[in-house]
């Protein structure tokens, strides 16, 4: 059974899981479907073909599955995914994809994103990231497993924010971001690694030091990145963060990525 408020207008069409709890106000609409122990707080807005995950929390005045702020969408058939225990605070956004993209935007699970954080269409979201307060995702931006992404942080249309990284707040970010980067200011420039956040999400001492090497050696000032590249493949294949590190910068996308200040900036 689910409680579902009196002031509530939930469509027929809709599909609730067990003990889903919607609360005054709210507009769920007919191709919405809800997990297991979801809650839903007051004015909440859920529409299109959207999917919010078992036991996720969304809070007052959030608005998930709407028209995309894209001029070329035509009421494409596209998706929302909201991955499970994911807490959306108060005035999020989140809008579903485009023909012209993956026709889906999908946060993952165990996310929490904070007040006022807007999720663009297309956007690719891992698990267990953070967006804080304010930040604006642009269409089509991926952010990796285990990021943050600061307050009042911008990410760029397509941009990628790797893995376990760390945008510090207020910061306009451009380019790729790599896995386990740390990326400050306008326009964003790579200011070393997240060594924080990887202490804190319990990587291996060894492996962190390793990364540091790296990271030292690919963003040197000496040689090409090309050069840089192979030589710490050669040195550091083995370890599962470098190994991310390269294969990121591989992987074939026209985008620059963001690099030390101090470093010039890299052809591909």
């Amino acid at each position: 059974m689910s409680n579902i408020h009196a002031t509530a207008q939930v469509d027929p069409g809709a599909k609730l899981g067990s003990n889903v709890e919607i609360g005054p106000f709210c507009v769920v609409g007919p191709h919405v479907e809800i997990g297991d122990d979801a809650v839903i707080r007051s004015h909440v807005v859920i529409d299109g073909r959207t999917r919010i995950g078992a036991g996720c929390k969304i809070f007052p005045f959030v608005s998930v599955g709407l028209e995309p702020q894209d001029v070329k969408y035509k009421d494409d058939p596209s998706t929302v995914t909201i991955g499970e225990n994911t807490v959306l605070r108060e005035h999020v956004t989140v809008h579903r994809g485009t023909s012209t993209g993956h026709m889906a935007t999908r946060v993952g699970s165990n996310c929490f994103l904070m007040i006022g954080a807007h999720v663009a269409h297309d956007c690719q979201i891992g698990d267990n990231v953070t967006l804080v307060n304010s930040v604006a995702l642009g269409g089509h931006v991926s952010v990796g497993d285990g990021a943050i992404i600061g307050g009042l942080s911008a990410v760029h249309q397509f941009v990628r924010i790797g893995a376990y990284s760390f945008v510090g707040g207020m910061s306009g970010v451009a380019a790729d971001l790599i896995p386990y980067g740390m990326a400050l200011g306008n326009r964003a420039n790579l200011n070393g690694l997240n060594i924080v956040g990887l202490k804190r999400r319990g990587f291996p001492r060894e492996q962190i030091h390793e990364v540091r090497k790296a990271y030292r050696m690919l963003f040197s000032s000496e040689g090409t990145m090309k050069e840089q590249l192979e030589d710490v493949e050669a040195m550091f294949s083995t370890n599962e963060l470098a190994r991310q590190i390269i294969d990121f910068i591989k992987s074939d996308t026209d985008r620059q990525f963001c690099i030390p200040s101090n470093v010039a900036s890299p052809s591909r």
